[in-house]
């Protein structure tokens, strides 16, 4: 008896102290679900480590809740415990389920959890919409204007000659801007790999660094699943008539075809993405051509001896021909380039280029034994102009990109992010010469969550140089004139409250840095009459963001919406901007002419040069801008009734004015009774609506800002009143605007059919009514354009 006794505590012994793992993963992907946790029916929660649970059950059965955020809940009871690890599968939620952002802290969280304003553009708006590249679509965002390539958010940027940026690019969580310009190259990036793009405004410096002053938008790219996905996208295009029949130059109208095929596979441990674009324009402004072919896509694969490894290898390559228009010939002849057809080197303001970019991200992910993330992201990205009109105007240009991110998660929800990263970047340029930086960083974030509250706060450390000169980053320590440091610090704070399950309240804080780029340190060029000069000594630009907002969501059935209103202020100090100056080509120096030193004397009266030899644009920090207002939206998806309805509206009122009060640059305004920003407006309102029913889809778009009021005055302006003949760098513009001084207000509109579920015909119309606006002086956008299209999805 004794023994049997002996025997039957042993057995239990062995059952009660038996390991139960279970392995928590996706539905659609079969990855485990990170964030996953398990609660013991009348115990506490147990955090899993990567979707992996192992733990002793204190008795038998069992009965256990599995939970993750954005995940449909699952309960299971065991009456034993298995012998080979359990695997759980639980399904992402469809219908109630919450906008899932990872920009704003370097992990999935719900869109209204995060304290900064934020917008999501969904892929099949780019797709519907018949969008071509990445430009068009940000032009589409709620408090978002984009200008000849500069991206201008709640009127943090004005016009800059296609050279740096205060709005940093992000593809898959690393920045994707040129080493030459620091600009983004919009038509580079593969839309159809991307499974949301999501624009926050404010600057976001302190996870990102230099370019994220104004805000981010950031791509993401798809992660394939268990069914294979394959997806073709061809569309044919074709250009009407302008509404002012002299802007017309063309016989055939201009058409423009695309052609993209996407396809994503995933097997036990290995998985990948391909994509290929090839995209023709004819232009429908003279010369303006483009011809692009791209491939993309991304491999990965999980470790076969540890499953908390996971690495992987994204790619893409494109070539591409292009024409370039800057300036047009005079307001009459708007489509046609000012020299177009002159073989006389810088007389033609259209350039053709052939380029090349490429980049390669190696990237590995593990989980250790204490649930902390570590991941490693890393990157080159090639990128070469080759001017095929002007080869003295080449440039290429390599960046290297590393970043270590360390998290920890704590407490009911609450996560450290800890990192650094290095980034150095080699120019090799006829344009601009031979240039090469450093960029060095530490940043730390920490994001504390209790119940309905929600505090962030975190600080970044920055190292810049070029061209191995004096930091860039150099900090006066506050207080100590003669003591400073070579690193430069950005704080950020942040607040959110859920006052509701459908109100949540947000504060928030952030600094910004932006170094100058290359090309508007060393650009010394003339096109046409428009000359730009170096200047080596331009300064980084700071500032700061700060908003209070309200989100307020609401449901009608299975239609889910939600209303977003925040008011805001932007700061910016030693802003670069690019000011119209009179230039000593000998001295290399601007000069004033009211009150010239001996040297401007010299070159004023030695005959030598002519009037456009010394009048141009140069960088300069000649800006302090405060720009404050109010940022409304308001988005929808779902059915109500039979109909599904999309929607993504908003309002943007601005105020951005200069605090620079030196009359010599107010001079240089085209409206000096006012002290409106350059390239600014007060409203900017953008919609886009998409209702289907059965098989049928109608959707319409609408963009509205209103007039630009301030200019560069030289824009306008004789060049040189002396003379007996007038000169103009944009000939016709100051009468052009006195005409079109209402604004911009464009409508688009599409009709789609569903042809068995796999098969979407579309027509689409942009620029419905044919209106001729300008996005910047000079630059009359384009007019109707029909396409058809044909989604395919199998």
């Amino acid at each position: 008896m004794r023994y049997l006794l002996v025997y039957i505590l042993f057995c239990c012994h062995t059952l009660w102290s038996q390991s139960l793992q279970i392995e928590v993963l996706d539905a659609q992907t079969n990855a485990r679900i990170e964030d996953a946790s398990i609660t013991i029916k009348g115990s506490t929660s147990t955090q899993s480590q990567n979707g992996y649970f192992s733990f002793t059950p204190a008795s038998l059965p069992i009965q256990l809740l599995i939970k993750a955020p954005f995940y449909i809940s699952d309960t299971i009871i065991l009456q034993e415990v298995p012998s080979a690890p359990l695997k759980v599968v639980l399904q992402a939620q469809v219908q109630d389920q919450k906008t899932v952002v990872v920009s704003a802290g370097k992990r999935r969280q719900a869109i209204e959890d995060i304290p900064v304003s934020m917008e999501i553009i969904r892929p099949q708006l780019i797709d519907n919409k018949g969008i071509t590249d990445l430009e068009q679509a940000v032009d589409q965002t709620p408090g978002v204007y984009t200008m000849d390539g500069q991206v201008s958010i709640r009127g943090g940027s004005g016009f800059a000659y296609g050279t740096g940026s205060r709005v940093l690019l992000l593809w898959n969580g690393m920045p994707l801007l040129s080493g030459y310009a620091g600009d983004t190259q919009w038509n580079a990036i593969p839309m159809e790999q991307a499974s949301q793009v999501e624009v926050m405004k404010g600057a976001a410096s302190v996870l990102y660094g230099s370019g994220a002053l104004n805000g981010i938008i950031a791509l993401a790219e798809k992660e394939p699943t268990l069914t294979p996905v394959t997806k073709v996208k061809v569309q044919y295009g074709l250009y009407g008539a302008p509404r002012r029949s002299s802007l017309k130059w063309w016989t055939t109208p201009p058409m423009n075809q695309q052609l993209e095929v996407f396809h994503s596979a995933l097997k036990k441990r290995f998985g990948y993405t391909l994509s290929t674009t090839g995209f023709h324009n004819d232009g429908y402004r003279l010369g303006e051509s483009e011809f692009r072919g791209r491939v993309s896509g991304t491999i990965y694969a999980k470790a076969i001896l540890d499953k908390r490894l996971k690495a992987g290898l994204g790619y893409n390559f494109q070539v591409q021909k292009t024409g370039n228009f800057l300036i047009w010939q005079n307001d009459s002849l708007g489509y046609t380039p000012s020299g177009y057809g002159d073989t006389t080197a810088g007389v033609s303001t259209v350039s053709y280029n052939f380029g090349q970019r490429l980049f390669l991200d190696p990237y590995a992910k593990f989980i250790d034994k204490n649930n902390n993330l570590h991941q490693l992201k890393t990157r080159l990205y090639w990128v070469s102009n080759e001017n095929l009109s002007n080869p003295s105007q080449s440039n290429a240009a390599t960046v290297s990109y590393a970043d270590y991110t360390f998290q920890h998660k704590f407490g009911q929800g609450s996560t450290l992010s800890t990192g650094i990263t290095a980034i150095q970047n080699v120019v090799n340029s006829e344009l601009f010469g031979n240039h090469n930086s450093q960029n060095y960083a530490a940043y730390s974030q920490l994001e504390y969550h209790k119940n309905k509250l929600d505090l962030s706060a975190g600080v970044r450390l920055e190292y810049f140089e070029m061209d191995g000169n004096k930091p860039d980053s150099q900090f006066q320590l506050p207080g100590k004139d003669s003591l400073s440091v070579p690193v430069y610090p950005v704080l950020r704070t942040g607040l959110h409250y859920a006052l509701k399950p459908f109100t949540h309240l947000r504060a928030s804080f952030g600094q910004g840095i932006r170094y100058p780029s290359v090309a508007e340190r060393f650009t010394q060029t003339s096109v046409g009459a428009l000359n730009i000069f170096p200047n080596p000594e331009l300064r980084p630009e700071i500032g700061w963001a700060g908003e209070i907002g309200i989100k307020q969501g609401f449901k009608i059935g299975n239609w889910k919406a939600m209303i977003d209103m925040a008011l805001f202020v932007n700061q910016y100090s030693n802003m670069m901007e690019f000011s119209f100056i009179y230039y000593n080509p000998i001295t290399q120096q601007p000069l004033n002419p009211l009150n010239p030193s001996p040297e401007d004397i010299e070159f004023l009266t030695s005959g030598q040069y002519n009037i456009s030899d010394w009048v141009g644009f140069q960088a300069q920090n000649a800006e302090k801008a405060r720009i404050s207002g109010l940022d409304l939206s308001f988005n929808s998806a779902g059915q109500l009734g039979n109909v599904e309805l999309v929607s993504l509206i908003g309002y943007t009122y601005m105020n951005p004015i200069s605090l620079n009060s030196n009359p010599q640059y107010v001079a240089n305004f085209s409206d000096t009774t006012t002290n409106m920003l350059k390239y600014r407006f007060k409203h900017l309102a953008k919609a886009d609506v998409e209702a289907t029913y059965q098989k049928i889809s109608f959707g319409a778009s609408m963009r509205y800002n209103s007039f630009m009021r301030n200019i560069d005055r030289v824009f306008e302006d004789d060049l040189d009143p002396s003379l007996t003949s007038e000169v103009y760098s944009l000939p016709g513009l100051k009468a052009y605007r006195q005409q079109f001084n209402g604004g911009n207000l464009v409508f688009d509109a599409r009709f789609a059919y569903l042809l068995k579920e796999q098969y979407r015909v579309s027509f689409i119309v942009n620029n419905l009514f044919n209106a001729e606006v300008t996005s910047r002086p000079g630059d009359i956008q384009a007019p109707r354009l029909f396409m058809l299209q044909l989604q395919v999805k199998l």
